[in-house]
């Protein structure tokens, strides 16, 4: 544990002062993922939207957890009332899940940018000390020296990319999660308006 711990305390002396703000770029990022991750549950298995309607109208199926499910009882519960103009109550009554889609997804693009130019910094401040150091023909001192300036370079810049990467994919594949979501949401208010109007013609 203890070499552990003094190997990481290593690597982030050699990055400089550029190490604390992407240490702590990578702990918001990760927390910001994990949050998207948990919140977009879709919810109802496998089964598609009209599906999962018809068997909660049945009462063969009872929602848990996840958006698509709970809009799907929110909108027959509202459907059932019968009220006017369905298509402004299920916009409002759905206008909840807004929030849980679309939080920390900026701060997940935010950092994905930012951590590749905060590595980029550490190179250009580790080029410098490396430059220095080659003025002064000096390749260990107490300041670093050439090979500490080098490894400056090198260790942001592998650190920025080692954030930003994961952080790219992954977004982009909550992002993707997001926009099914949000189309199933549509489509349930289709649904719901298009029967409703089928109910008052009969």
């Amino acid at each position: 544990m203890w070499y552990v711990l003094d190997s990481i305390a290593r690597y982030f002396q050699a990055g400089g002062y550029v190490m604390p703000p992407l240490a702590l770029a990578a702990l918001l990022l990760w927390y910001a993922l994990g949050y998207r991750f948990s919140s977009l549950r879709r919810g109802g298995g496998r089964y598609s939207v009209r599906e999962l309607l018809d068997r909660y109208r049945e009462g063969s199926w009872k929602p848990r957890r996840g958006i698509v499910e709970d809009a799907i009882r929110r909108g027959v519960e509202l459907q059932r009332r019968r009220p006017s103009h369905l298509r402004a109550r299920l916009d409002d009554a759905f206008s909840d899940f807004s929030a849980p889609l679309n939080r920390y997804r900026t701060t997940v693009r935010s950092i994905v940018m930012i951590s590749p130019l905060l590595g980029l910094l550490g190179t250009v401040a580790g080029m410098i000390e490396t430059f220095d150091s080659l003025q002064e023909m000096v390749m260990f001192s107490s300041d670093g020296g050439i090979a500490a300036g080098v490894s400056q370079a090198l260790f942001t810049t592998q650190m920025g990319l080692v954030i930003a990467i994961p952080g790219m994919l992954l977004g982009r594949f909550l992002d993707r999660r997001q926009q099914g979501i949000e189309r199933e949401l549509d489509q349930i208010k289709d649904i719901l308006c298009s029967t409703a109007e089928e109910i008052e013609q009969r």
